[in-house]
């Protein structure tokens, strides 16, 4: 595809959310959560695991730990016994006993709505700040970049590059910032239900005129 104007881009882009927008009008983040605690630790339990398998670990556990200091106060081995289903469970019980630690110890037990204090807590990254700051606290403060984010960042020619870092820079620059968190169930929920990594269904796909990658199913229709 021929490197586009600043105005083409902008056209395009404007055109692609609001195809975004009108084909998953009811997208939100598919963790299941009540307070801004819950989306903490399952946002931590997240990590290189899918939301469906954390969605039926935090049924159980968010029943047996319903504050910040139930989690510090665990032990190491039973909150790994609780969360043992999950990928990484050990180091992710480390986690979220220090994190719930320091919400205790320096935020009476709350989380806290500012991207600095979220990042100061054990095993949190911006990723999982981005996403409790835009879903428990509706405040823009970033952009959420998971796989699905990044792949289709690079696949509709919003960014060219590859670290989350700089894609997330990328995204900021060409989309209103009340778009950000939205933005982003937008392309987690395209990228699960029509772009995965293998066999993305472009036949299908309701943004393809707003696509400049050529999939391997474009490439055989087209042929």
């Amino acid at each position: 595809m021929a490197r586009e104007s600043q105005a083409e881009l902008k056209a395009r882009i404007q055109a692609l959310l609001r195809a975004l927008a009108d084909t998953y009008p009811q997208a939100r983040c598919e963790l299941h959560y009540e307070t801004p605690l819950q989306l903490l630790i399952a946002t931590i339990l997240s990590a290189q695991c899918t939301d469906k398998q954390v969605n039926i670990v935090t049924e159980s556990l968010f029943r047996s730990y319903r504050t910040a200091s139930d989690y510090a106060c665990a032990s190491q081995e039973q909150l790994e016994h609780d969360i043992r289903r999950i990928g990484l469970f050990r180091n992710k019980a480390r986690h979220i006993r220090g994190c719930c630690t320091t919400l205790v110890e320096c935020h009476s037990g709350e989380v806290p709505s500012s991207m600095e204090a979220l990042l100061a807590l054990d095993g949190v990254g911006r990723k999982t700040a981005n996403v409790v700051l835009g879903n428990a606290f509706g405040i823009s403060a970033g952009i959420v970049v998971d796989t699905h984010v990044g792949r289709l960042s690079n696949r509709l020619g919003l960014s060219r590059e590859l670290s989350p870092h700089k894609i997330e820079r990328d995204l900021a620059n060409l989309v209103p910032r009340q778009l950000w968190t939205q933005l982003s169930h937008w392309l987690i929920w395209h990228g699960r239900r029509r772009c995965p990594a293998r066999q993305p269904d472009c036949s299908r796909c309701e943004v393809r005129q707003w696509c400049p990658w050529v999939g391997p199913q474009k490439s055989r229709s087209s042929s």
